[in-house]
């Protein structure tokens, strides 16, 4: 691979970013997958079979390639692999000759090279489409990243911490109730239903991003295939809704978190906390990248919550993050967050924030009241995060014996092991 190419993966960029030339055979595959399944389902509307039909053509296309190379117009090339197999299973189906006729025309992209494919359209329907609102968040999420990101369900699975075949099972009634809903590969045309669509979309990207930042489970603190592919699909949903506050704001919070990666682990693999992150390691591009997207929509109205969100992750990104004002914007910030997005995770990021903002004993005192108001419910992740929360407070105010107990106990809830081991250790210097 080109050092051009490398350096353009490592940013986090899409396909764009990189030339086909550059890139060995399986890479391309996987490139060019998401864009022949968005052609084929343009042109018939048949997900189901659609997806069949890139999977023979992909395979096609390595037997191929890996002996006469890749083609000058690879898309193409499958394009044309995928419609003949469709148009097989199509008649396997006994379809209509009227329909098989039409199917052979709907797409210029089927008449060979040079035909104008418009990537954007493509992708932002294949987006709206495994987002539907027929489906489930999980298999919003799921379909995302089998249908547009190329992940194999192997893949899929280990990010959702189940077994592959329960994945496939999942896939698999996503796209029957896709069928069975009459979804359409176009996106909506109702003002209201696009602005629904892109909330749902912007939140499985989300989703998709959180877990590559902390994977819920494994040995690795972060996966960073999963974070570089959330940032890619949010490109493309930026470049098809550039108007949209809230995309820039979503892609601008995935930089800036992006900009930490290599920071967030030591070279003994042990987790690195924020505040004693070596800043020299982070990606100065990465973050002037998400300042200038957030900096060009923070006035044009009240902001969102990924627009709070990369607000946050700015001033941490700053050196104004060390002096007095950087932790009570922060806090600030959080409280705004909170009345956007009041969940359990949103609070114990804001009690974090207000200890450091104004001292441990006030953050324990908040922590109590909203355990008070709220309660944590029993989600395994919540309740490991408060434990942690409640552990780093009562270390800082002397406190232990409690700091210590909770450290443990929070480090035998989660499956990250890479957070785990962390705790553990932070259990076994308060002895």
């Amino acid at each position: 691979m080109s050092e051009r190419s490398h350096h353009a993966r490592e940013r986090g960029e899409g396909a764009g970013a990189v030339e086909t030339d550059a890139v060995p055979v399986e890479e391309t595959l996987r490139l060019q997958a998401p864009h022949v399944l968005g052609a084929l389902v343009r042109a018939l509307g048949r997900f189901d079979l659609a997806e069949d039909a890139v999977q023979e053509a992909l395979l096609a296309g390595y037997r191929s390639w890996t002996v006469d190379g890749v083609p000058e117009d690879p898309r193409s090339w499958l394009i044309r692999v995928g419609h003949r197999r469709m148009v097989d299973l199509l008649r396997s189906e006994r379809a209509r000759a009227r329909r098989e006729r039409e199917v052979a025309v709907a797409d210029p992209a089927l008449r060979g090279p040079g035909a104008s494919v418009s990537e954007v359209d493509d992708g932002l329907a294949l987006l709206f489409l495994c987002c539907h609102p027929s489906l489930s968040t999980t298999s919003q999420v799921a379909l995302t990243l089998r249908a547009v990101g190329g992940l194999t369900t192997a893949q899929i699975a280990h990010a959702h911490g189940v077994d592959e075949a329960t994945m496939g099972t999942r896939i698999s009634r996503a796209k029957r109730r896709l069928a069975e809903a009459g979804a359409r590969f176009t996106p909506p045309v109702e003002a209201g239903d696009r602005a629904a669509r892109t909330v749902a979309v912007m939140r499985v990207l989300y989703l998709v991003f959180n877990e590559g930042y902390t994977a819920s489970a494994g040995e690795e603190l972060s996966r960073v295939d999963l974070m570089a592919e959330a940032i890619r699909l949010a490109r493309m949903l930026r470049a098809a809704l550039p108007e949209e506050a809230e995309v820039a704001g979503l892609l601008a919070m995935m930089l800036l978190l992006w900009s930490r990666r290599a920071a967030r682990t030591g070279a003994d693999g042990v987790l690195v906390p924020l505040e004693e992150q070596d800043r020299s390691l982070w990606d100065v591009e990465a973050i002037e990248e998400g300042r200038a997207l957030l900096d060009g929509v923070w006035n044009r109205g009240e902001a969102g919550r990924y627009q709070v969100e990369a607000a946050i992750a700015a001033v941490h990104a700053s050196s104004e993050v060390s002096d007095r004002a950087g932790p009570v914007r922060i806090a600030v910030l959080y409280l705004w967050l909170e009345r956007l997005v009041p969940t359990a995770p949103v609070r114990l990021a804001r009690v974090v924030a207000v200890a450091r903002a104004y001292g441990a004993e006030r953050g324990l005192a908040l922590l109590d009241e909203l355990d008070r108001r709220h309660r944590w419910g029993d989600d395994p992740l919540v309740r490991r995060r408060e434990r942690v929360v409640r552990a780093h407070l009562s270390e800082m105010v002397g406190d232990t014996d409690t700091a210590e107990a909770l450290y443990r106990e929070a480090a035998a809830l989660g499956a990250n092991r890479v957070e785990g081991r962390y705790l553990s250790e932070r259990a076994d210097r308060l002895r």
